[in-house]
């Protein structure tokens, strides 16, 4: 049987989607890079259809005429390093099934990209942003859901997908499921607890008159809620901490991103465990983790400037 470029993309997504438990978002940027390349196979490259072609014509030249076209198109080097990176998936688990003998876009190398340093707020406008006085429909909501942001470092989309069982309030843990579905368990503190045990109580009485909420075991519902009874999406968290922030005095520009590296660079600063915090955070790898390291570098610049006899 052909084994057609076509096929093949369909066939690792399917793996990603089964074996791996990519969550969704993510299948669509996998999803999008492959169309994208097939799209240029198709219709500037070869001009041939992509459920006609043989995964194994598929050569280096094709995938740099590819970036180049992406860099024609004024994609960043973020993104040309991103398509790149899903296309070595891609040959690389082809390699595995038996498609390829070689991996066409192994040895190409990844756009330089300038190091950028995480934002992260300071503790004063750390504090300053959650102790705010939000006049919006749902104060207790948004001062739990930023008070456990910043206690935990989650990600908004895992945040989202907390359900009221994944937090045990008697040992101050959450249980969150992170990036290809790993899980975690994360302490969290008391400003926090005090927070999630009043916006409770809102969240009950707003249950109780969401239509159709009663249908569902409380325990199985989504812990931070809209107005319908529903689960808190990642958008809308990003609304209201804009709102937040806007009510706080500081920049609006801030991304909900921003809590969790402020999380990891105040524990860094603090003296915490980089391996702690790397586990804290979720991440597969430490050198991801590492990056915070950066971010102290201007306070150790003042230390080695007051401190130091030739400074």
């Amino acid at each position: 049987m052909l084994i057609t470029l076509a096929r093949s993309i369909d066939g690792y997504l399917s793996y990603l989607a089964d074996e791996r438990r990519f969550s969704p978002r993510t299948l669509e940027a996998y999803g999008s890079d492959l169309v994208r390349f097939r799209d240029f196979w198709q219709n500037e490259f070869a001009n041939q259809a992509a459920d006609r072609t043989p995964i194994a014509k598929i050569d280096a030249l094709a995938i740099r005429s590819h970036l180049a076209s992406l860099h024609r198109a004024a994609l960043s080097n973020r993104s040309l390093a991103r398509h790149l990176s899903t296309l070595r998936s891609f040959f690389r688990w082809a390699c595995r099934e038996g498609y390829l003998i070689k991996n066409p876009a192994k040895g190409l190398p990844l756009p330089r990209m300038a190091r950028t340093l995480p934002r992260a707020l300071t503790l004063a406008d750390t504090e300053q942003l959650l102790d705010a006085r939000d006049e919006g429909y749902f104060p207790q909501r948004e001062r739990a859901l930023f008070e456990l942001l910043y206690a935990t470092g989650l990600r908004v989309s895992e945040a989202s997908g907390l359900d009221l069982e994944d937090v045990d309030f008697a040992s101050r843990l959450v249980r969150v499921t992170g990036k290809g579905r790993r899980e975690r368990i994360v302490p969290f503190g008391e400003s926090a607890a005090d927070a999630l045990e009043e916006y409770l109580a809102s969240r009950a009485a707003l249950l109780r008159s969401a239509s159709g909420s009663s249908s569902r075991s409380d325990q199985s519902q989504p812990l931070f809620i809209n107005a319908r009874g529903g689960r808190l999406t990642t958008r809308s968290m990003a609304r209201l901490l804009k709102r937040r922030l806007r009510a706080a005095g500081l920049p609006t520009g801030i991304s909900p991103h921003a809590l969790r590296h402020t999380f990891a660079t105040h524990l860094l600063q603090a003296g915490a465990d980089l391996r702690a915090i790397q586990e804290l955070l979720g991440h597969a790898s430490l050198s991801t983790t590492q990056k915070y390291t950066h971010l102290d570098a201007a306070r150790l610049s003042e230390v080695y400037r007051r401190a130091h006899p030739r400074a």
